[in-house]
């Protein structure tokens, strides 16, 4: 047996909770340097912050899925290897950040075509909503909801599609036509589940770009948190279903795990059923507890807020789901697949719940320095978990989850 691989035995669960603990710490120490409201950069907004971390998590989702490491290899054949890989491929992620936010957002497509991208276009534009700090938000807002864009369309070409239909191409080809693809799938879902909502923030609204937005007659707002919360759902079962369920059902449509026409659109069609179902099951269960939201409400009792809130859930099981697949070795591993499959989705939702009791607790005003309670204005735990998600990435798929061996498969 390779001394390499990680059998699964007490002992690699403890490792695996050690190494959970230290990236938990170290995803505290980077709030601190770059969120925290008593830290150091205060980027935390919240939607400057917001957006940083959301292409940060877009860069490793490019790097990963959709340049598949392009133009790297994907594994590295000697483990002592891994450091500098992992170190070489976060600086990558690092440099996508900056460029995309401040490069491609701020200064080419702000400056160039659509205004609403740039704080300093919006600013140079004048009229109300024009003043710095506004238009950085603004500008921020608009670059989040191209990168929720972003993120489902390419989990969902990864997961159905692949590298179908360029299979027999090289690497470098296929690596750019998957980019440009999603790219221009994503500037679609962008255009009519987001940009309505953007042209909307200005006063007065930008009527003659933008349509008023399409949702509002039948959600009680014209929030795009409303595709937000819908489209993180959809993500949500893309990453169970990839990291927790091994690709059921999908893998059922083709061959070999690989990617094809029928299994993307099973994927696609199916990810958006149950998201959906998810999406109004958890504002039932909402309204359970604050009842039925009403138009022009406030903190819990705002429409706009329970379409995020929805989101933000979602995105504590997504992280869950992450811990459990990279620091517990995807526990269980029968040899019974539904077995594997209910008590994984099982334990990811009540790791789910872990985060968020732990995020709307005093601990975390402890440690982040967030205001306490549920909807309060200006805060979302959206931030934090993408960040955490972002250093248990980096630390699964760049540095192949050092020091943990690789796992065994059943």
């Amino acid at each position: 047996m390779n001394p390499s691989t990680r059998q699964d035995s007490p002992w690699s669960y403890f490792q695996g909770l050690i190494s959970f603990v230290v990236v938990f710490f170290v995803s505290v120490a980077l709030w601190y340097i770059f969120m925290h409201g008593n830290g150091i950069l205060k980027l935390y907004t919240p939607m400057y912050g917001f957006s940083l971390v959301t292409m940060l998590l877009c860069s490793i989702v490019l790097i990963t899925t959709v340049w598949n490491y392009y133009p790297f290899s994907p594994t590295v054949s000697d483990p002592s290897d891994r450091w500098a890989r992992g170190i070489l491929l976060t600086f990558e992620a690092g440099i996508l950040t900056v460029v995309i936010v401040y490069g491609l957002f701020w200064h080419v497509i702000g400056s160039y075509a659509v205004a609403y991208f740039s704080p300093y276009s919006i600013v140079i534009s004048g009229g109300a909503g024009a003043e710095p700090f506004l238009a950085r938000e603004n500008a921020c807002t608009a670059i989040i909801y191209f990168g929720a864009a972003f993120l489902w369309v390419a989990l969902t070409w990864d997961l159905g599609f692949g590298e179908w239909p360029w299979e027999n191409d090289s690497k470098g080809v296929i690596a750019w036509s998957k980019t440009i693809t999603v790219l221009l799938l994503t500037t679609i879902v962008y255009a009519f589940l987001f940009h309505p909502h953007v042209c909307y923030l200005f006063y007065p609204p930008q009527n003659k770009a933008g349509v008023e937005p399409w949702w509002a007659s039948f959600a009680g707002t014209s929030s795009a948190f409303f595709s937000l919360g819908l489209l993180l759902c959809n993500i949500g079962w893309l990453t169970i279903t990839k990291i927790l369920w091994e690709e059921y059902p999908w893998r059922l449509l083709a061959r070999n795990h690989a990617g094809s026409l029928i299994k993307g659109l099973g994927v696609t069609i199916g990810s958006i059923i149950l998201g959906t179902i998810t999406f109004a099951l958890l504002l039932k269960i909402m309204n359970v507890f604050w009842m039925e939201p009403f138009e022009g409400g406030q903190y819990t009792d705002a429409p706009y807020f329970r379409y995020l809130h929805t989101g933000e859930i979602s995105g504590f099981v997504i992280l869950a789901a992450f811990v459990l697949n990279t620091y517990f070795n995807n526990f269980p591993r029968t040899r019974i697949t539904i077995l594997n499959i209910v008590v994984r989705t099982a334990l990811a939702i009540v790791g789910g719940l872990g985060f968020y009791v732990f995020y709307y607790s005093p601990a975390s005003t402890m440690l982040l320095g967030k205001v306490p309670g549920i909807a309060q204005p200006d805060d979302t735990p959206l931030v934090w978990t993408i960040l955490y998600l972002a250093v248990v990435m980096i630390h699964k798929e760049f540095f192949h989850a050092w020091p943990l061996a690789k796992r065994e498969e059943p």
